[in-house]
């Protein structure tokens, strides 16, 4: 376990059914993982306290609200040490529109996510990044279409337990 507290199976279902509902009761999530109240919330508390839950939140469905586009972008920065990267990721940081920053292995530095109201917009942000000179050599954007398959959930029983998913 990489964690500070080991989890056994009550504490992978109370993060099981935390992450279906978040805003379930402490009465009904220790009935779902078979305790009783008290020593549920202790678990909780104990699973808050070494990191394991990091937050609640809303989840909200944007196209209810406006039209979006969602836009993967591949990041080639021009140099590759250490401060180039650092200076990369600090400048980012705070981008509205950004949503996810994975630095990868492969063919470029960085795979970016972003939300943004229009095609128009996304290239107004990049433009604006580029305008920073923050060490971008290229940039390549991938508009998303269609996102049949998002899955909010991790999927903690397989990972925990090293069984492969069905298919």
């Amino acid at each position: 376990m990489v964690g500070s507290v080991r989890l056994d199976r009550i504490d992978i279902n109370i993060l099981v059914q935390l992450q279906n509902d978040g805003r379930m009761t402490n009465v009904h999530l220790a009935d779902a993982v078979g305790l009783s109240p008290s020593p549920c919330l202790q678990r909780v508390k104990r699973l808050e306290g070494a990191g394991y839950i990091t937050s609640f939140q809303a989840r909200l469905d944007l196209t209810k609200m406006l039209e979006s586009v969602t836009v993967f972008t591949e990041v080639t920065l021009c140099d590759h040490r250490r401060e180039d990267f650092l200076r990369f990721e600090q400048s980012i940081r705070e981008i509205d529109e950004l949503m996810e920053c994975h630095l990868i292995s492969g063919g470029y530095d960085y795979l970016l996510r972003f939300i943004a109201r229009s095609i128009a917009h996304y290239q107004s942000v990049m433009e604006a990044l580029i305008e920073r000179e923050i060490g971008i050599e290229k940039y390549f954007s991938y508009i998303v279409i269609k996102s049949p398959i998002v899955k909010e959930q991790l999927p903690l029983r397989t990972l925990l337990s090293g069984s492969p998913g069905s298919a």
